[in-house]
């Protein structure tokens, strides 16, 4: 058994967006300590009412045969975090509470150097694996390829066993995707890459603050309960829900025809009135504004043309290529 807090416990969590697998990854990592390695665990999830593309976090613990497992709060304090998204860390506190000790595995093609500035790690392991990538090479989930590395960082876990656990867990409901999840999960095991960094001299891990306090109270509350942060999709950036894949759009081979714009739950494609050839006033469409799109690419789906094509992200395209709308441009200024 690796290192354990005061409550003798190994604490892993895993920090994701709904769609991904996480809950489910959770859940497998904590049967196959329990049926693998002989160890008490379990396992949670804690999510919002609108699970696909929010933000989700899944708690795990183990411990030896004589520690009973009395706490079934959220890991706060976790020994290895395992981020399944990278951009979450523009919104959430992924690594808050680890220790100098701790692992942050992250799904990313960047280096582990890159990411300890961006994660907020000032000691500890990074690893990295593109889980994205292998996913959509082995049409699977990146899940699989999360709980490959997991198991390559958590030495005291059977590889093996979670093999077994993948084949019952997806076998008779979906006996089809058995091979490629074991794939995924292979992937996710061999091409993991990791670095340690030590504590500077002279440097102190942050004080841990416990998420549960709330800075607002009957003082500091705001006056007549107003909502100072709502959830409207025009106020907060959803790239975070994106999932590795986003529209492309070809405005050469547009017919302005709307079909994307129809099925758009998120207001995203930016449109402009125009003369058209006879000088008749119309719509064109101008392209997307990627601050409000999540990436479900209902708009491909729709679109009669090769005008929209889903792409693999990458870093920076979304920004360079985002058509801001009107509103927030007068509200900009």
């Amino acid at each position: 058994m690796p290192k354990v807090n005061e409550l003798g416990f190994f604490e892993i969590r895993l920090e994701s967006i709904g769609g991904l697998g996480a809950n489910l990854a959770g859940k497998m990592l904590a049967e196959a300590g329990v049926v693998g390695a002989g160890m008490n665990g379990v396992s949670f999830s804690s999510y919002g009412s609108e699970k696909k593309g929010s933000a989700v976090k899944a708690h795990i613990r183990f411990c030896d045969l004589n520690t009973p497992i009395r706490d079934t709060s959220p890991v706060e304090r976790p020994h290895v975090v395992g981020v399944f998204h990278e951009a979450l860390a523009k919104t959430v506190n992924v690594t808050g509470g680890i220790y100098e000790h701790s692992t942050v595995l992250v799904n990313s093609a960047k280096s582990p150097e890159t990411l300890k500035a961006s994660m907020n790690v000032l000691a500890g392991t990074i690893a990295v694996i593109d889980a994205t990538t292998i996913a959509l090479d082995e049409k699977n989930r990146v899940n699989m390829a999360m709980l490959g590395a997991l198991f390559r960082m958590c030495d005291f876990l059977d590889p093996e066993i979670m093999k077994g656990v993948i084949e019952k867990s997806l076998g008779k409901k979906y006996p089809q995707a058995v091979q490629s999840a074991l794939n995924t999960f292979e992937r996710g095991f061999n091409e993991v890459k990791f670095m340690h960094f030590p504590l500077p001299e002279g440097v102190q891990m942050p004080a841990f603050v416990r998420s549960d306090v709330s800075s607002l109270g009957y003082e500091t509350q705001p006056i007549g309960g107003t909502i100072v942060s709502p959830g409207n999709s025009f106020l907060k950036n959803l790239s975070i829900s994106r999932s590795g894949l986003l529209p492309h759009f070809e405005a050469e081979t547009c017919i302005h025809c709307a079909q994307c714009d129809t099925v758009c739950p998120d207001l995203c494609f930016v449109w402009e009135e125009q003369p058209d050839k006879k000088g008749r006033p119309q719509m064109f469409l101008q392209g997307i504004d990627y601050q409000y799109c999540k990436g479900c690419l209902k708009c491909v789906e729709a679109c009669p043309t090769t005008a929209l094509s889903g792409e693999r992200e990458e870093e920076g395209y979304a920004d360079s290529h985002t058509v801001r709308h009107h509103f927030d441009l007068i509200t900009q200024a």
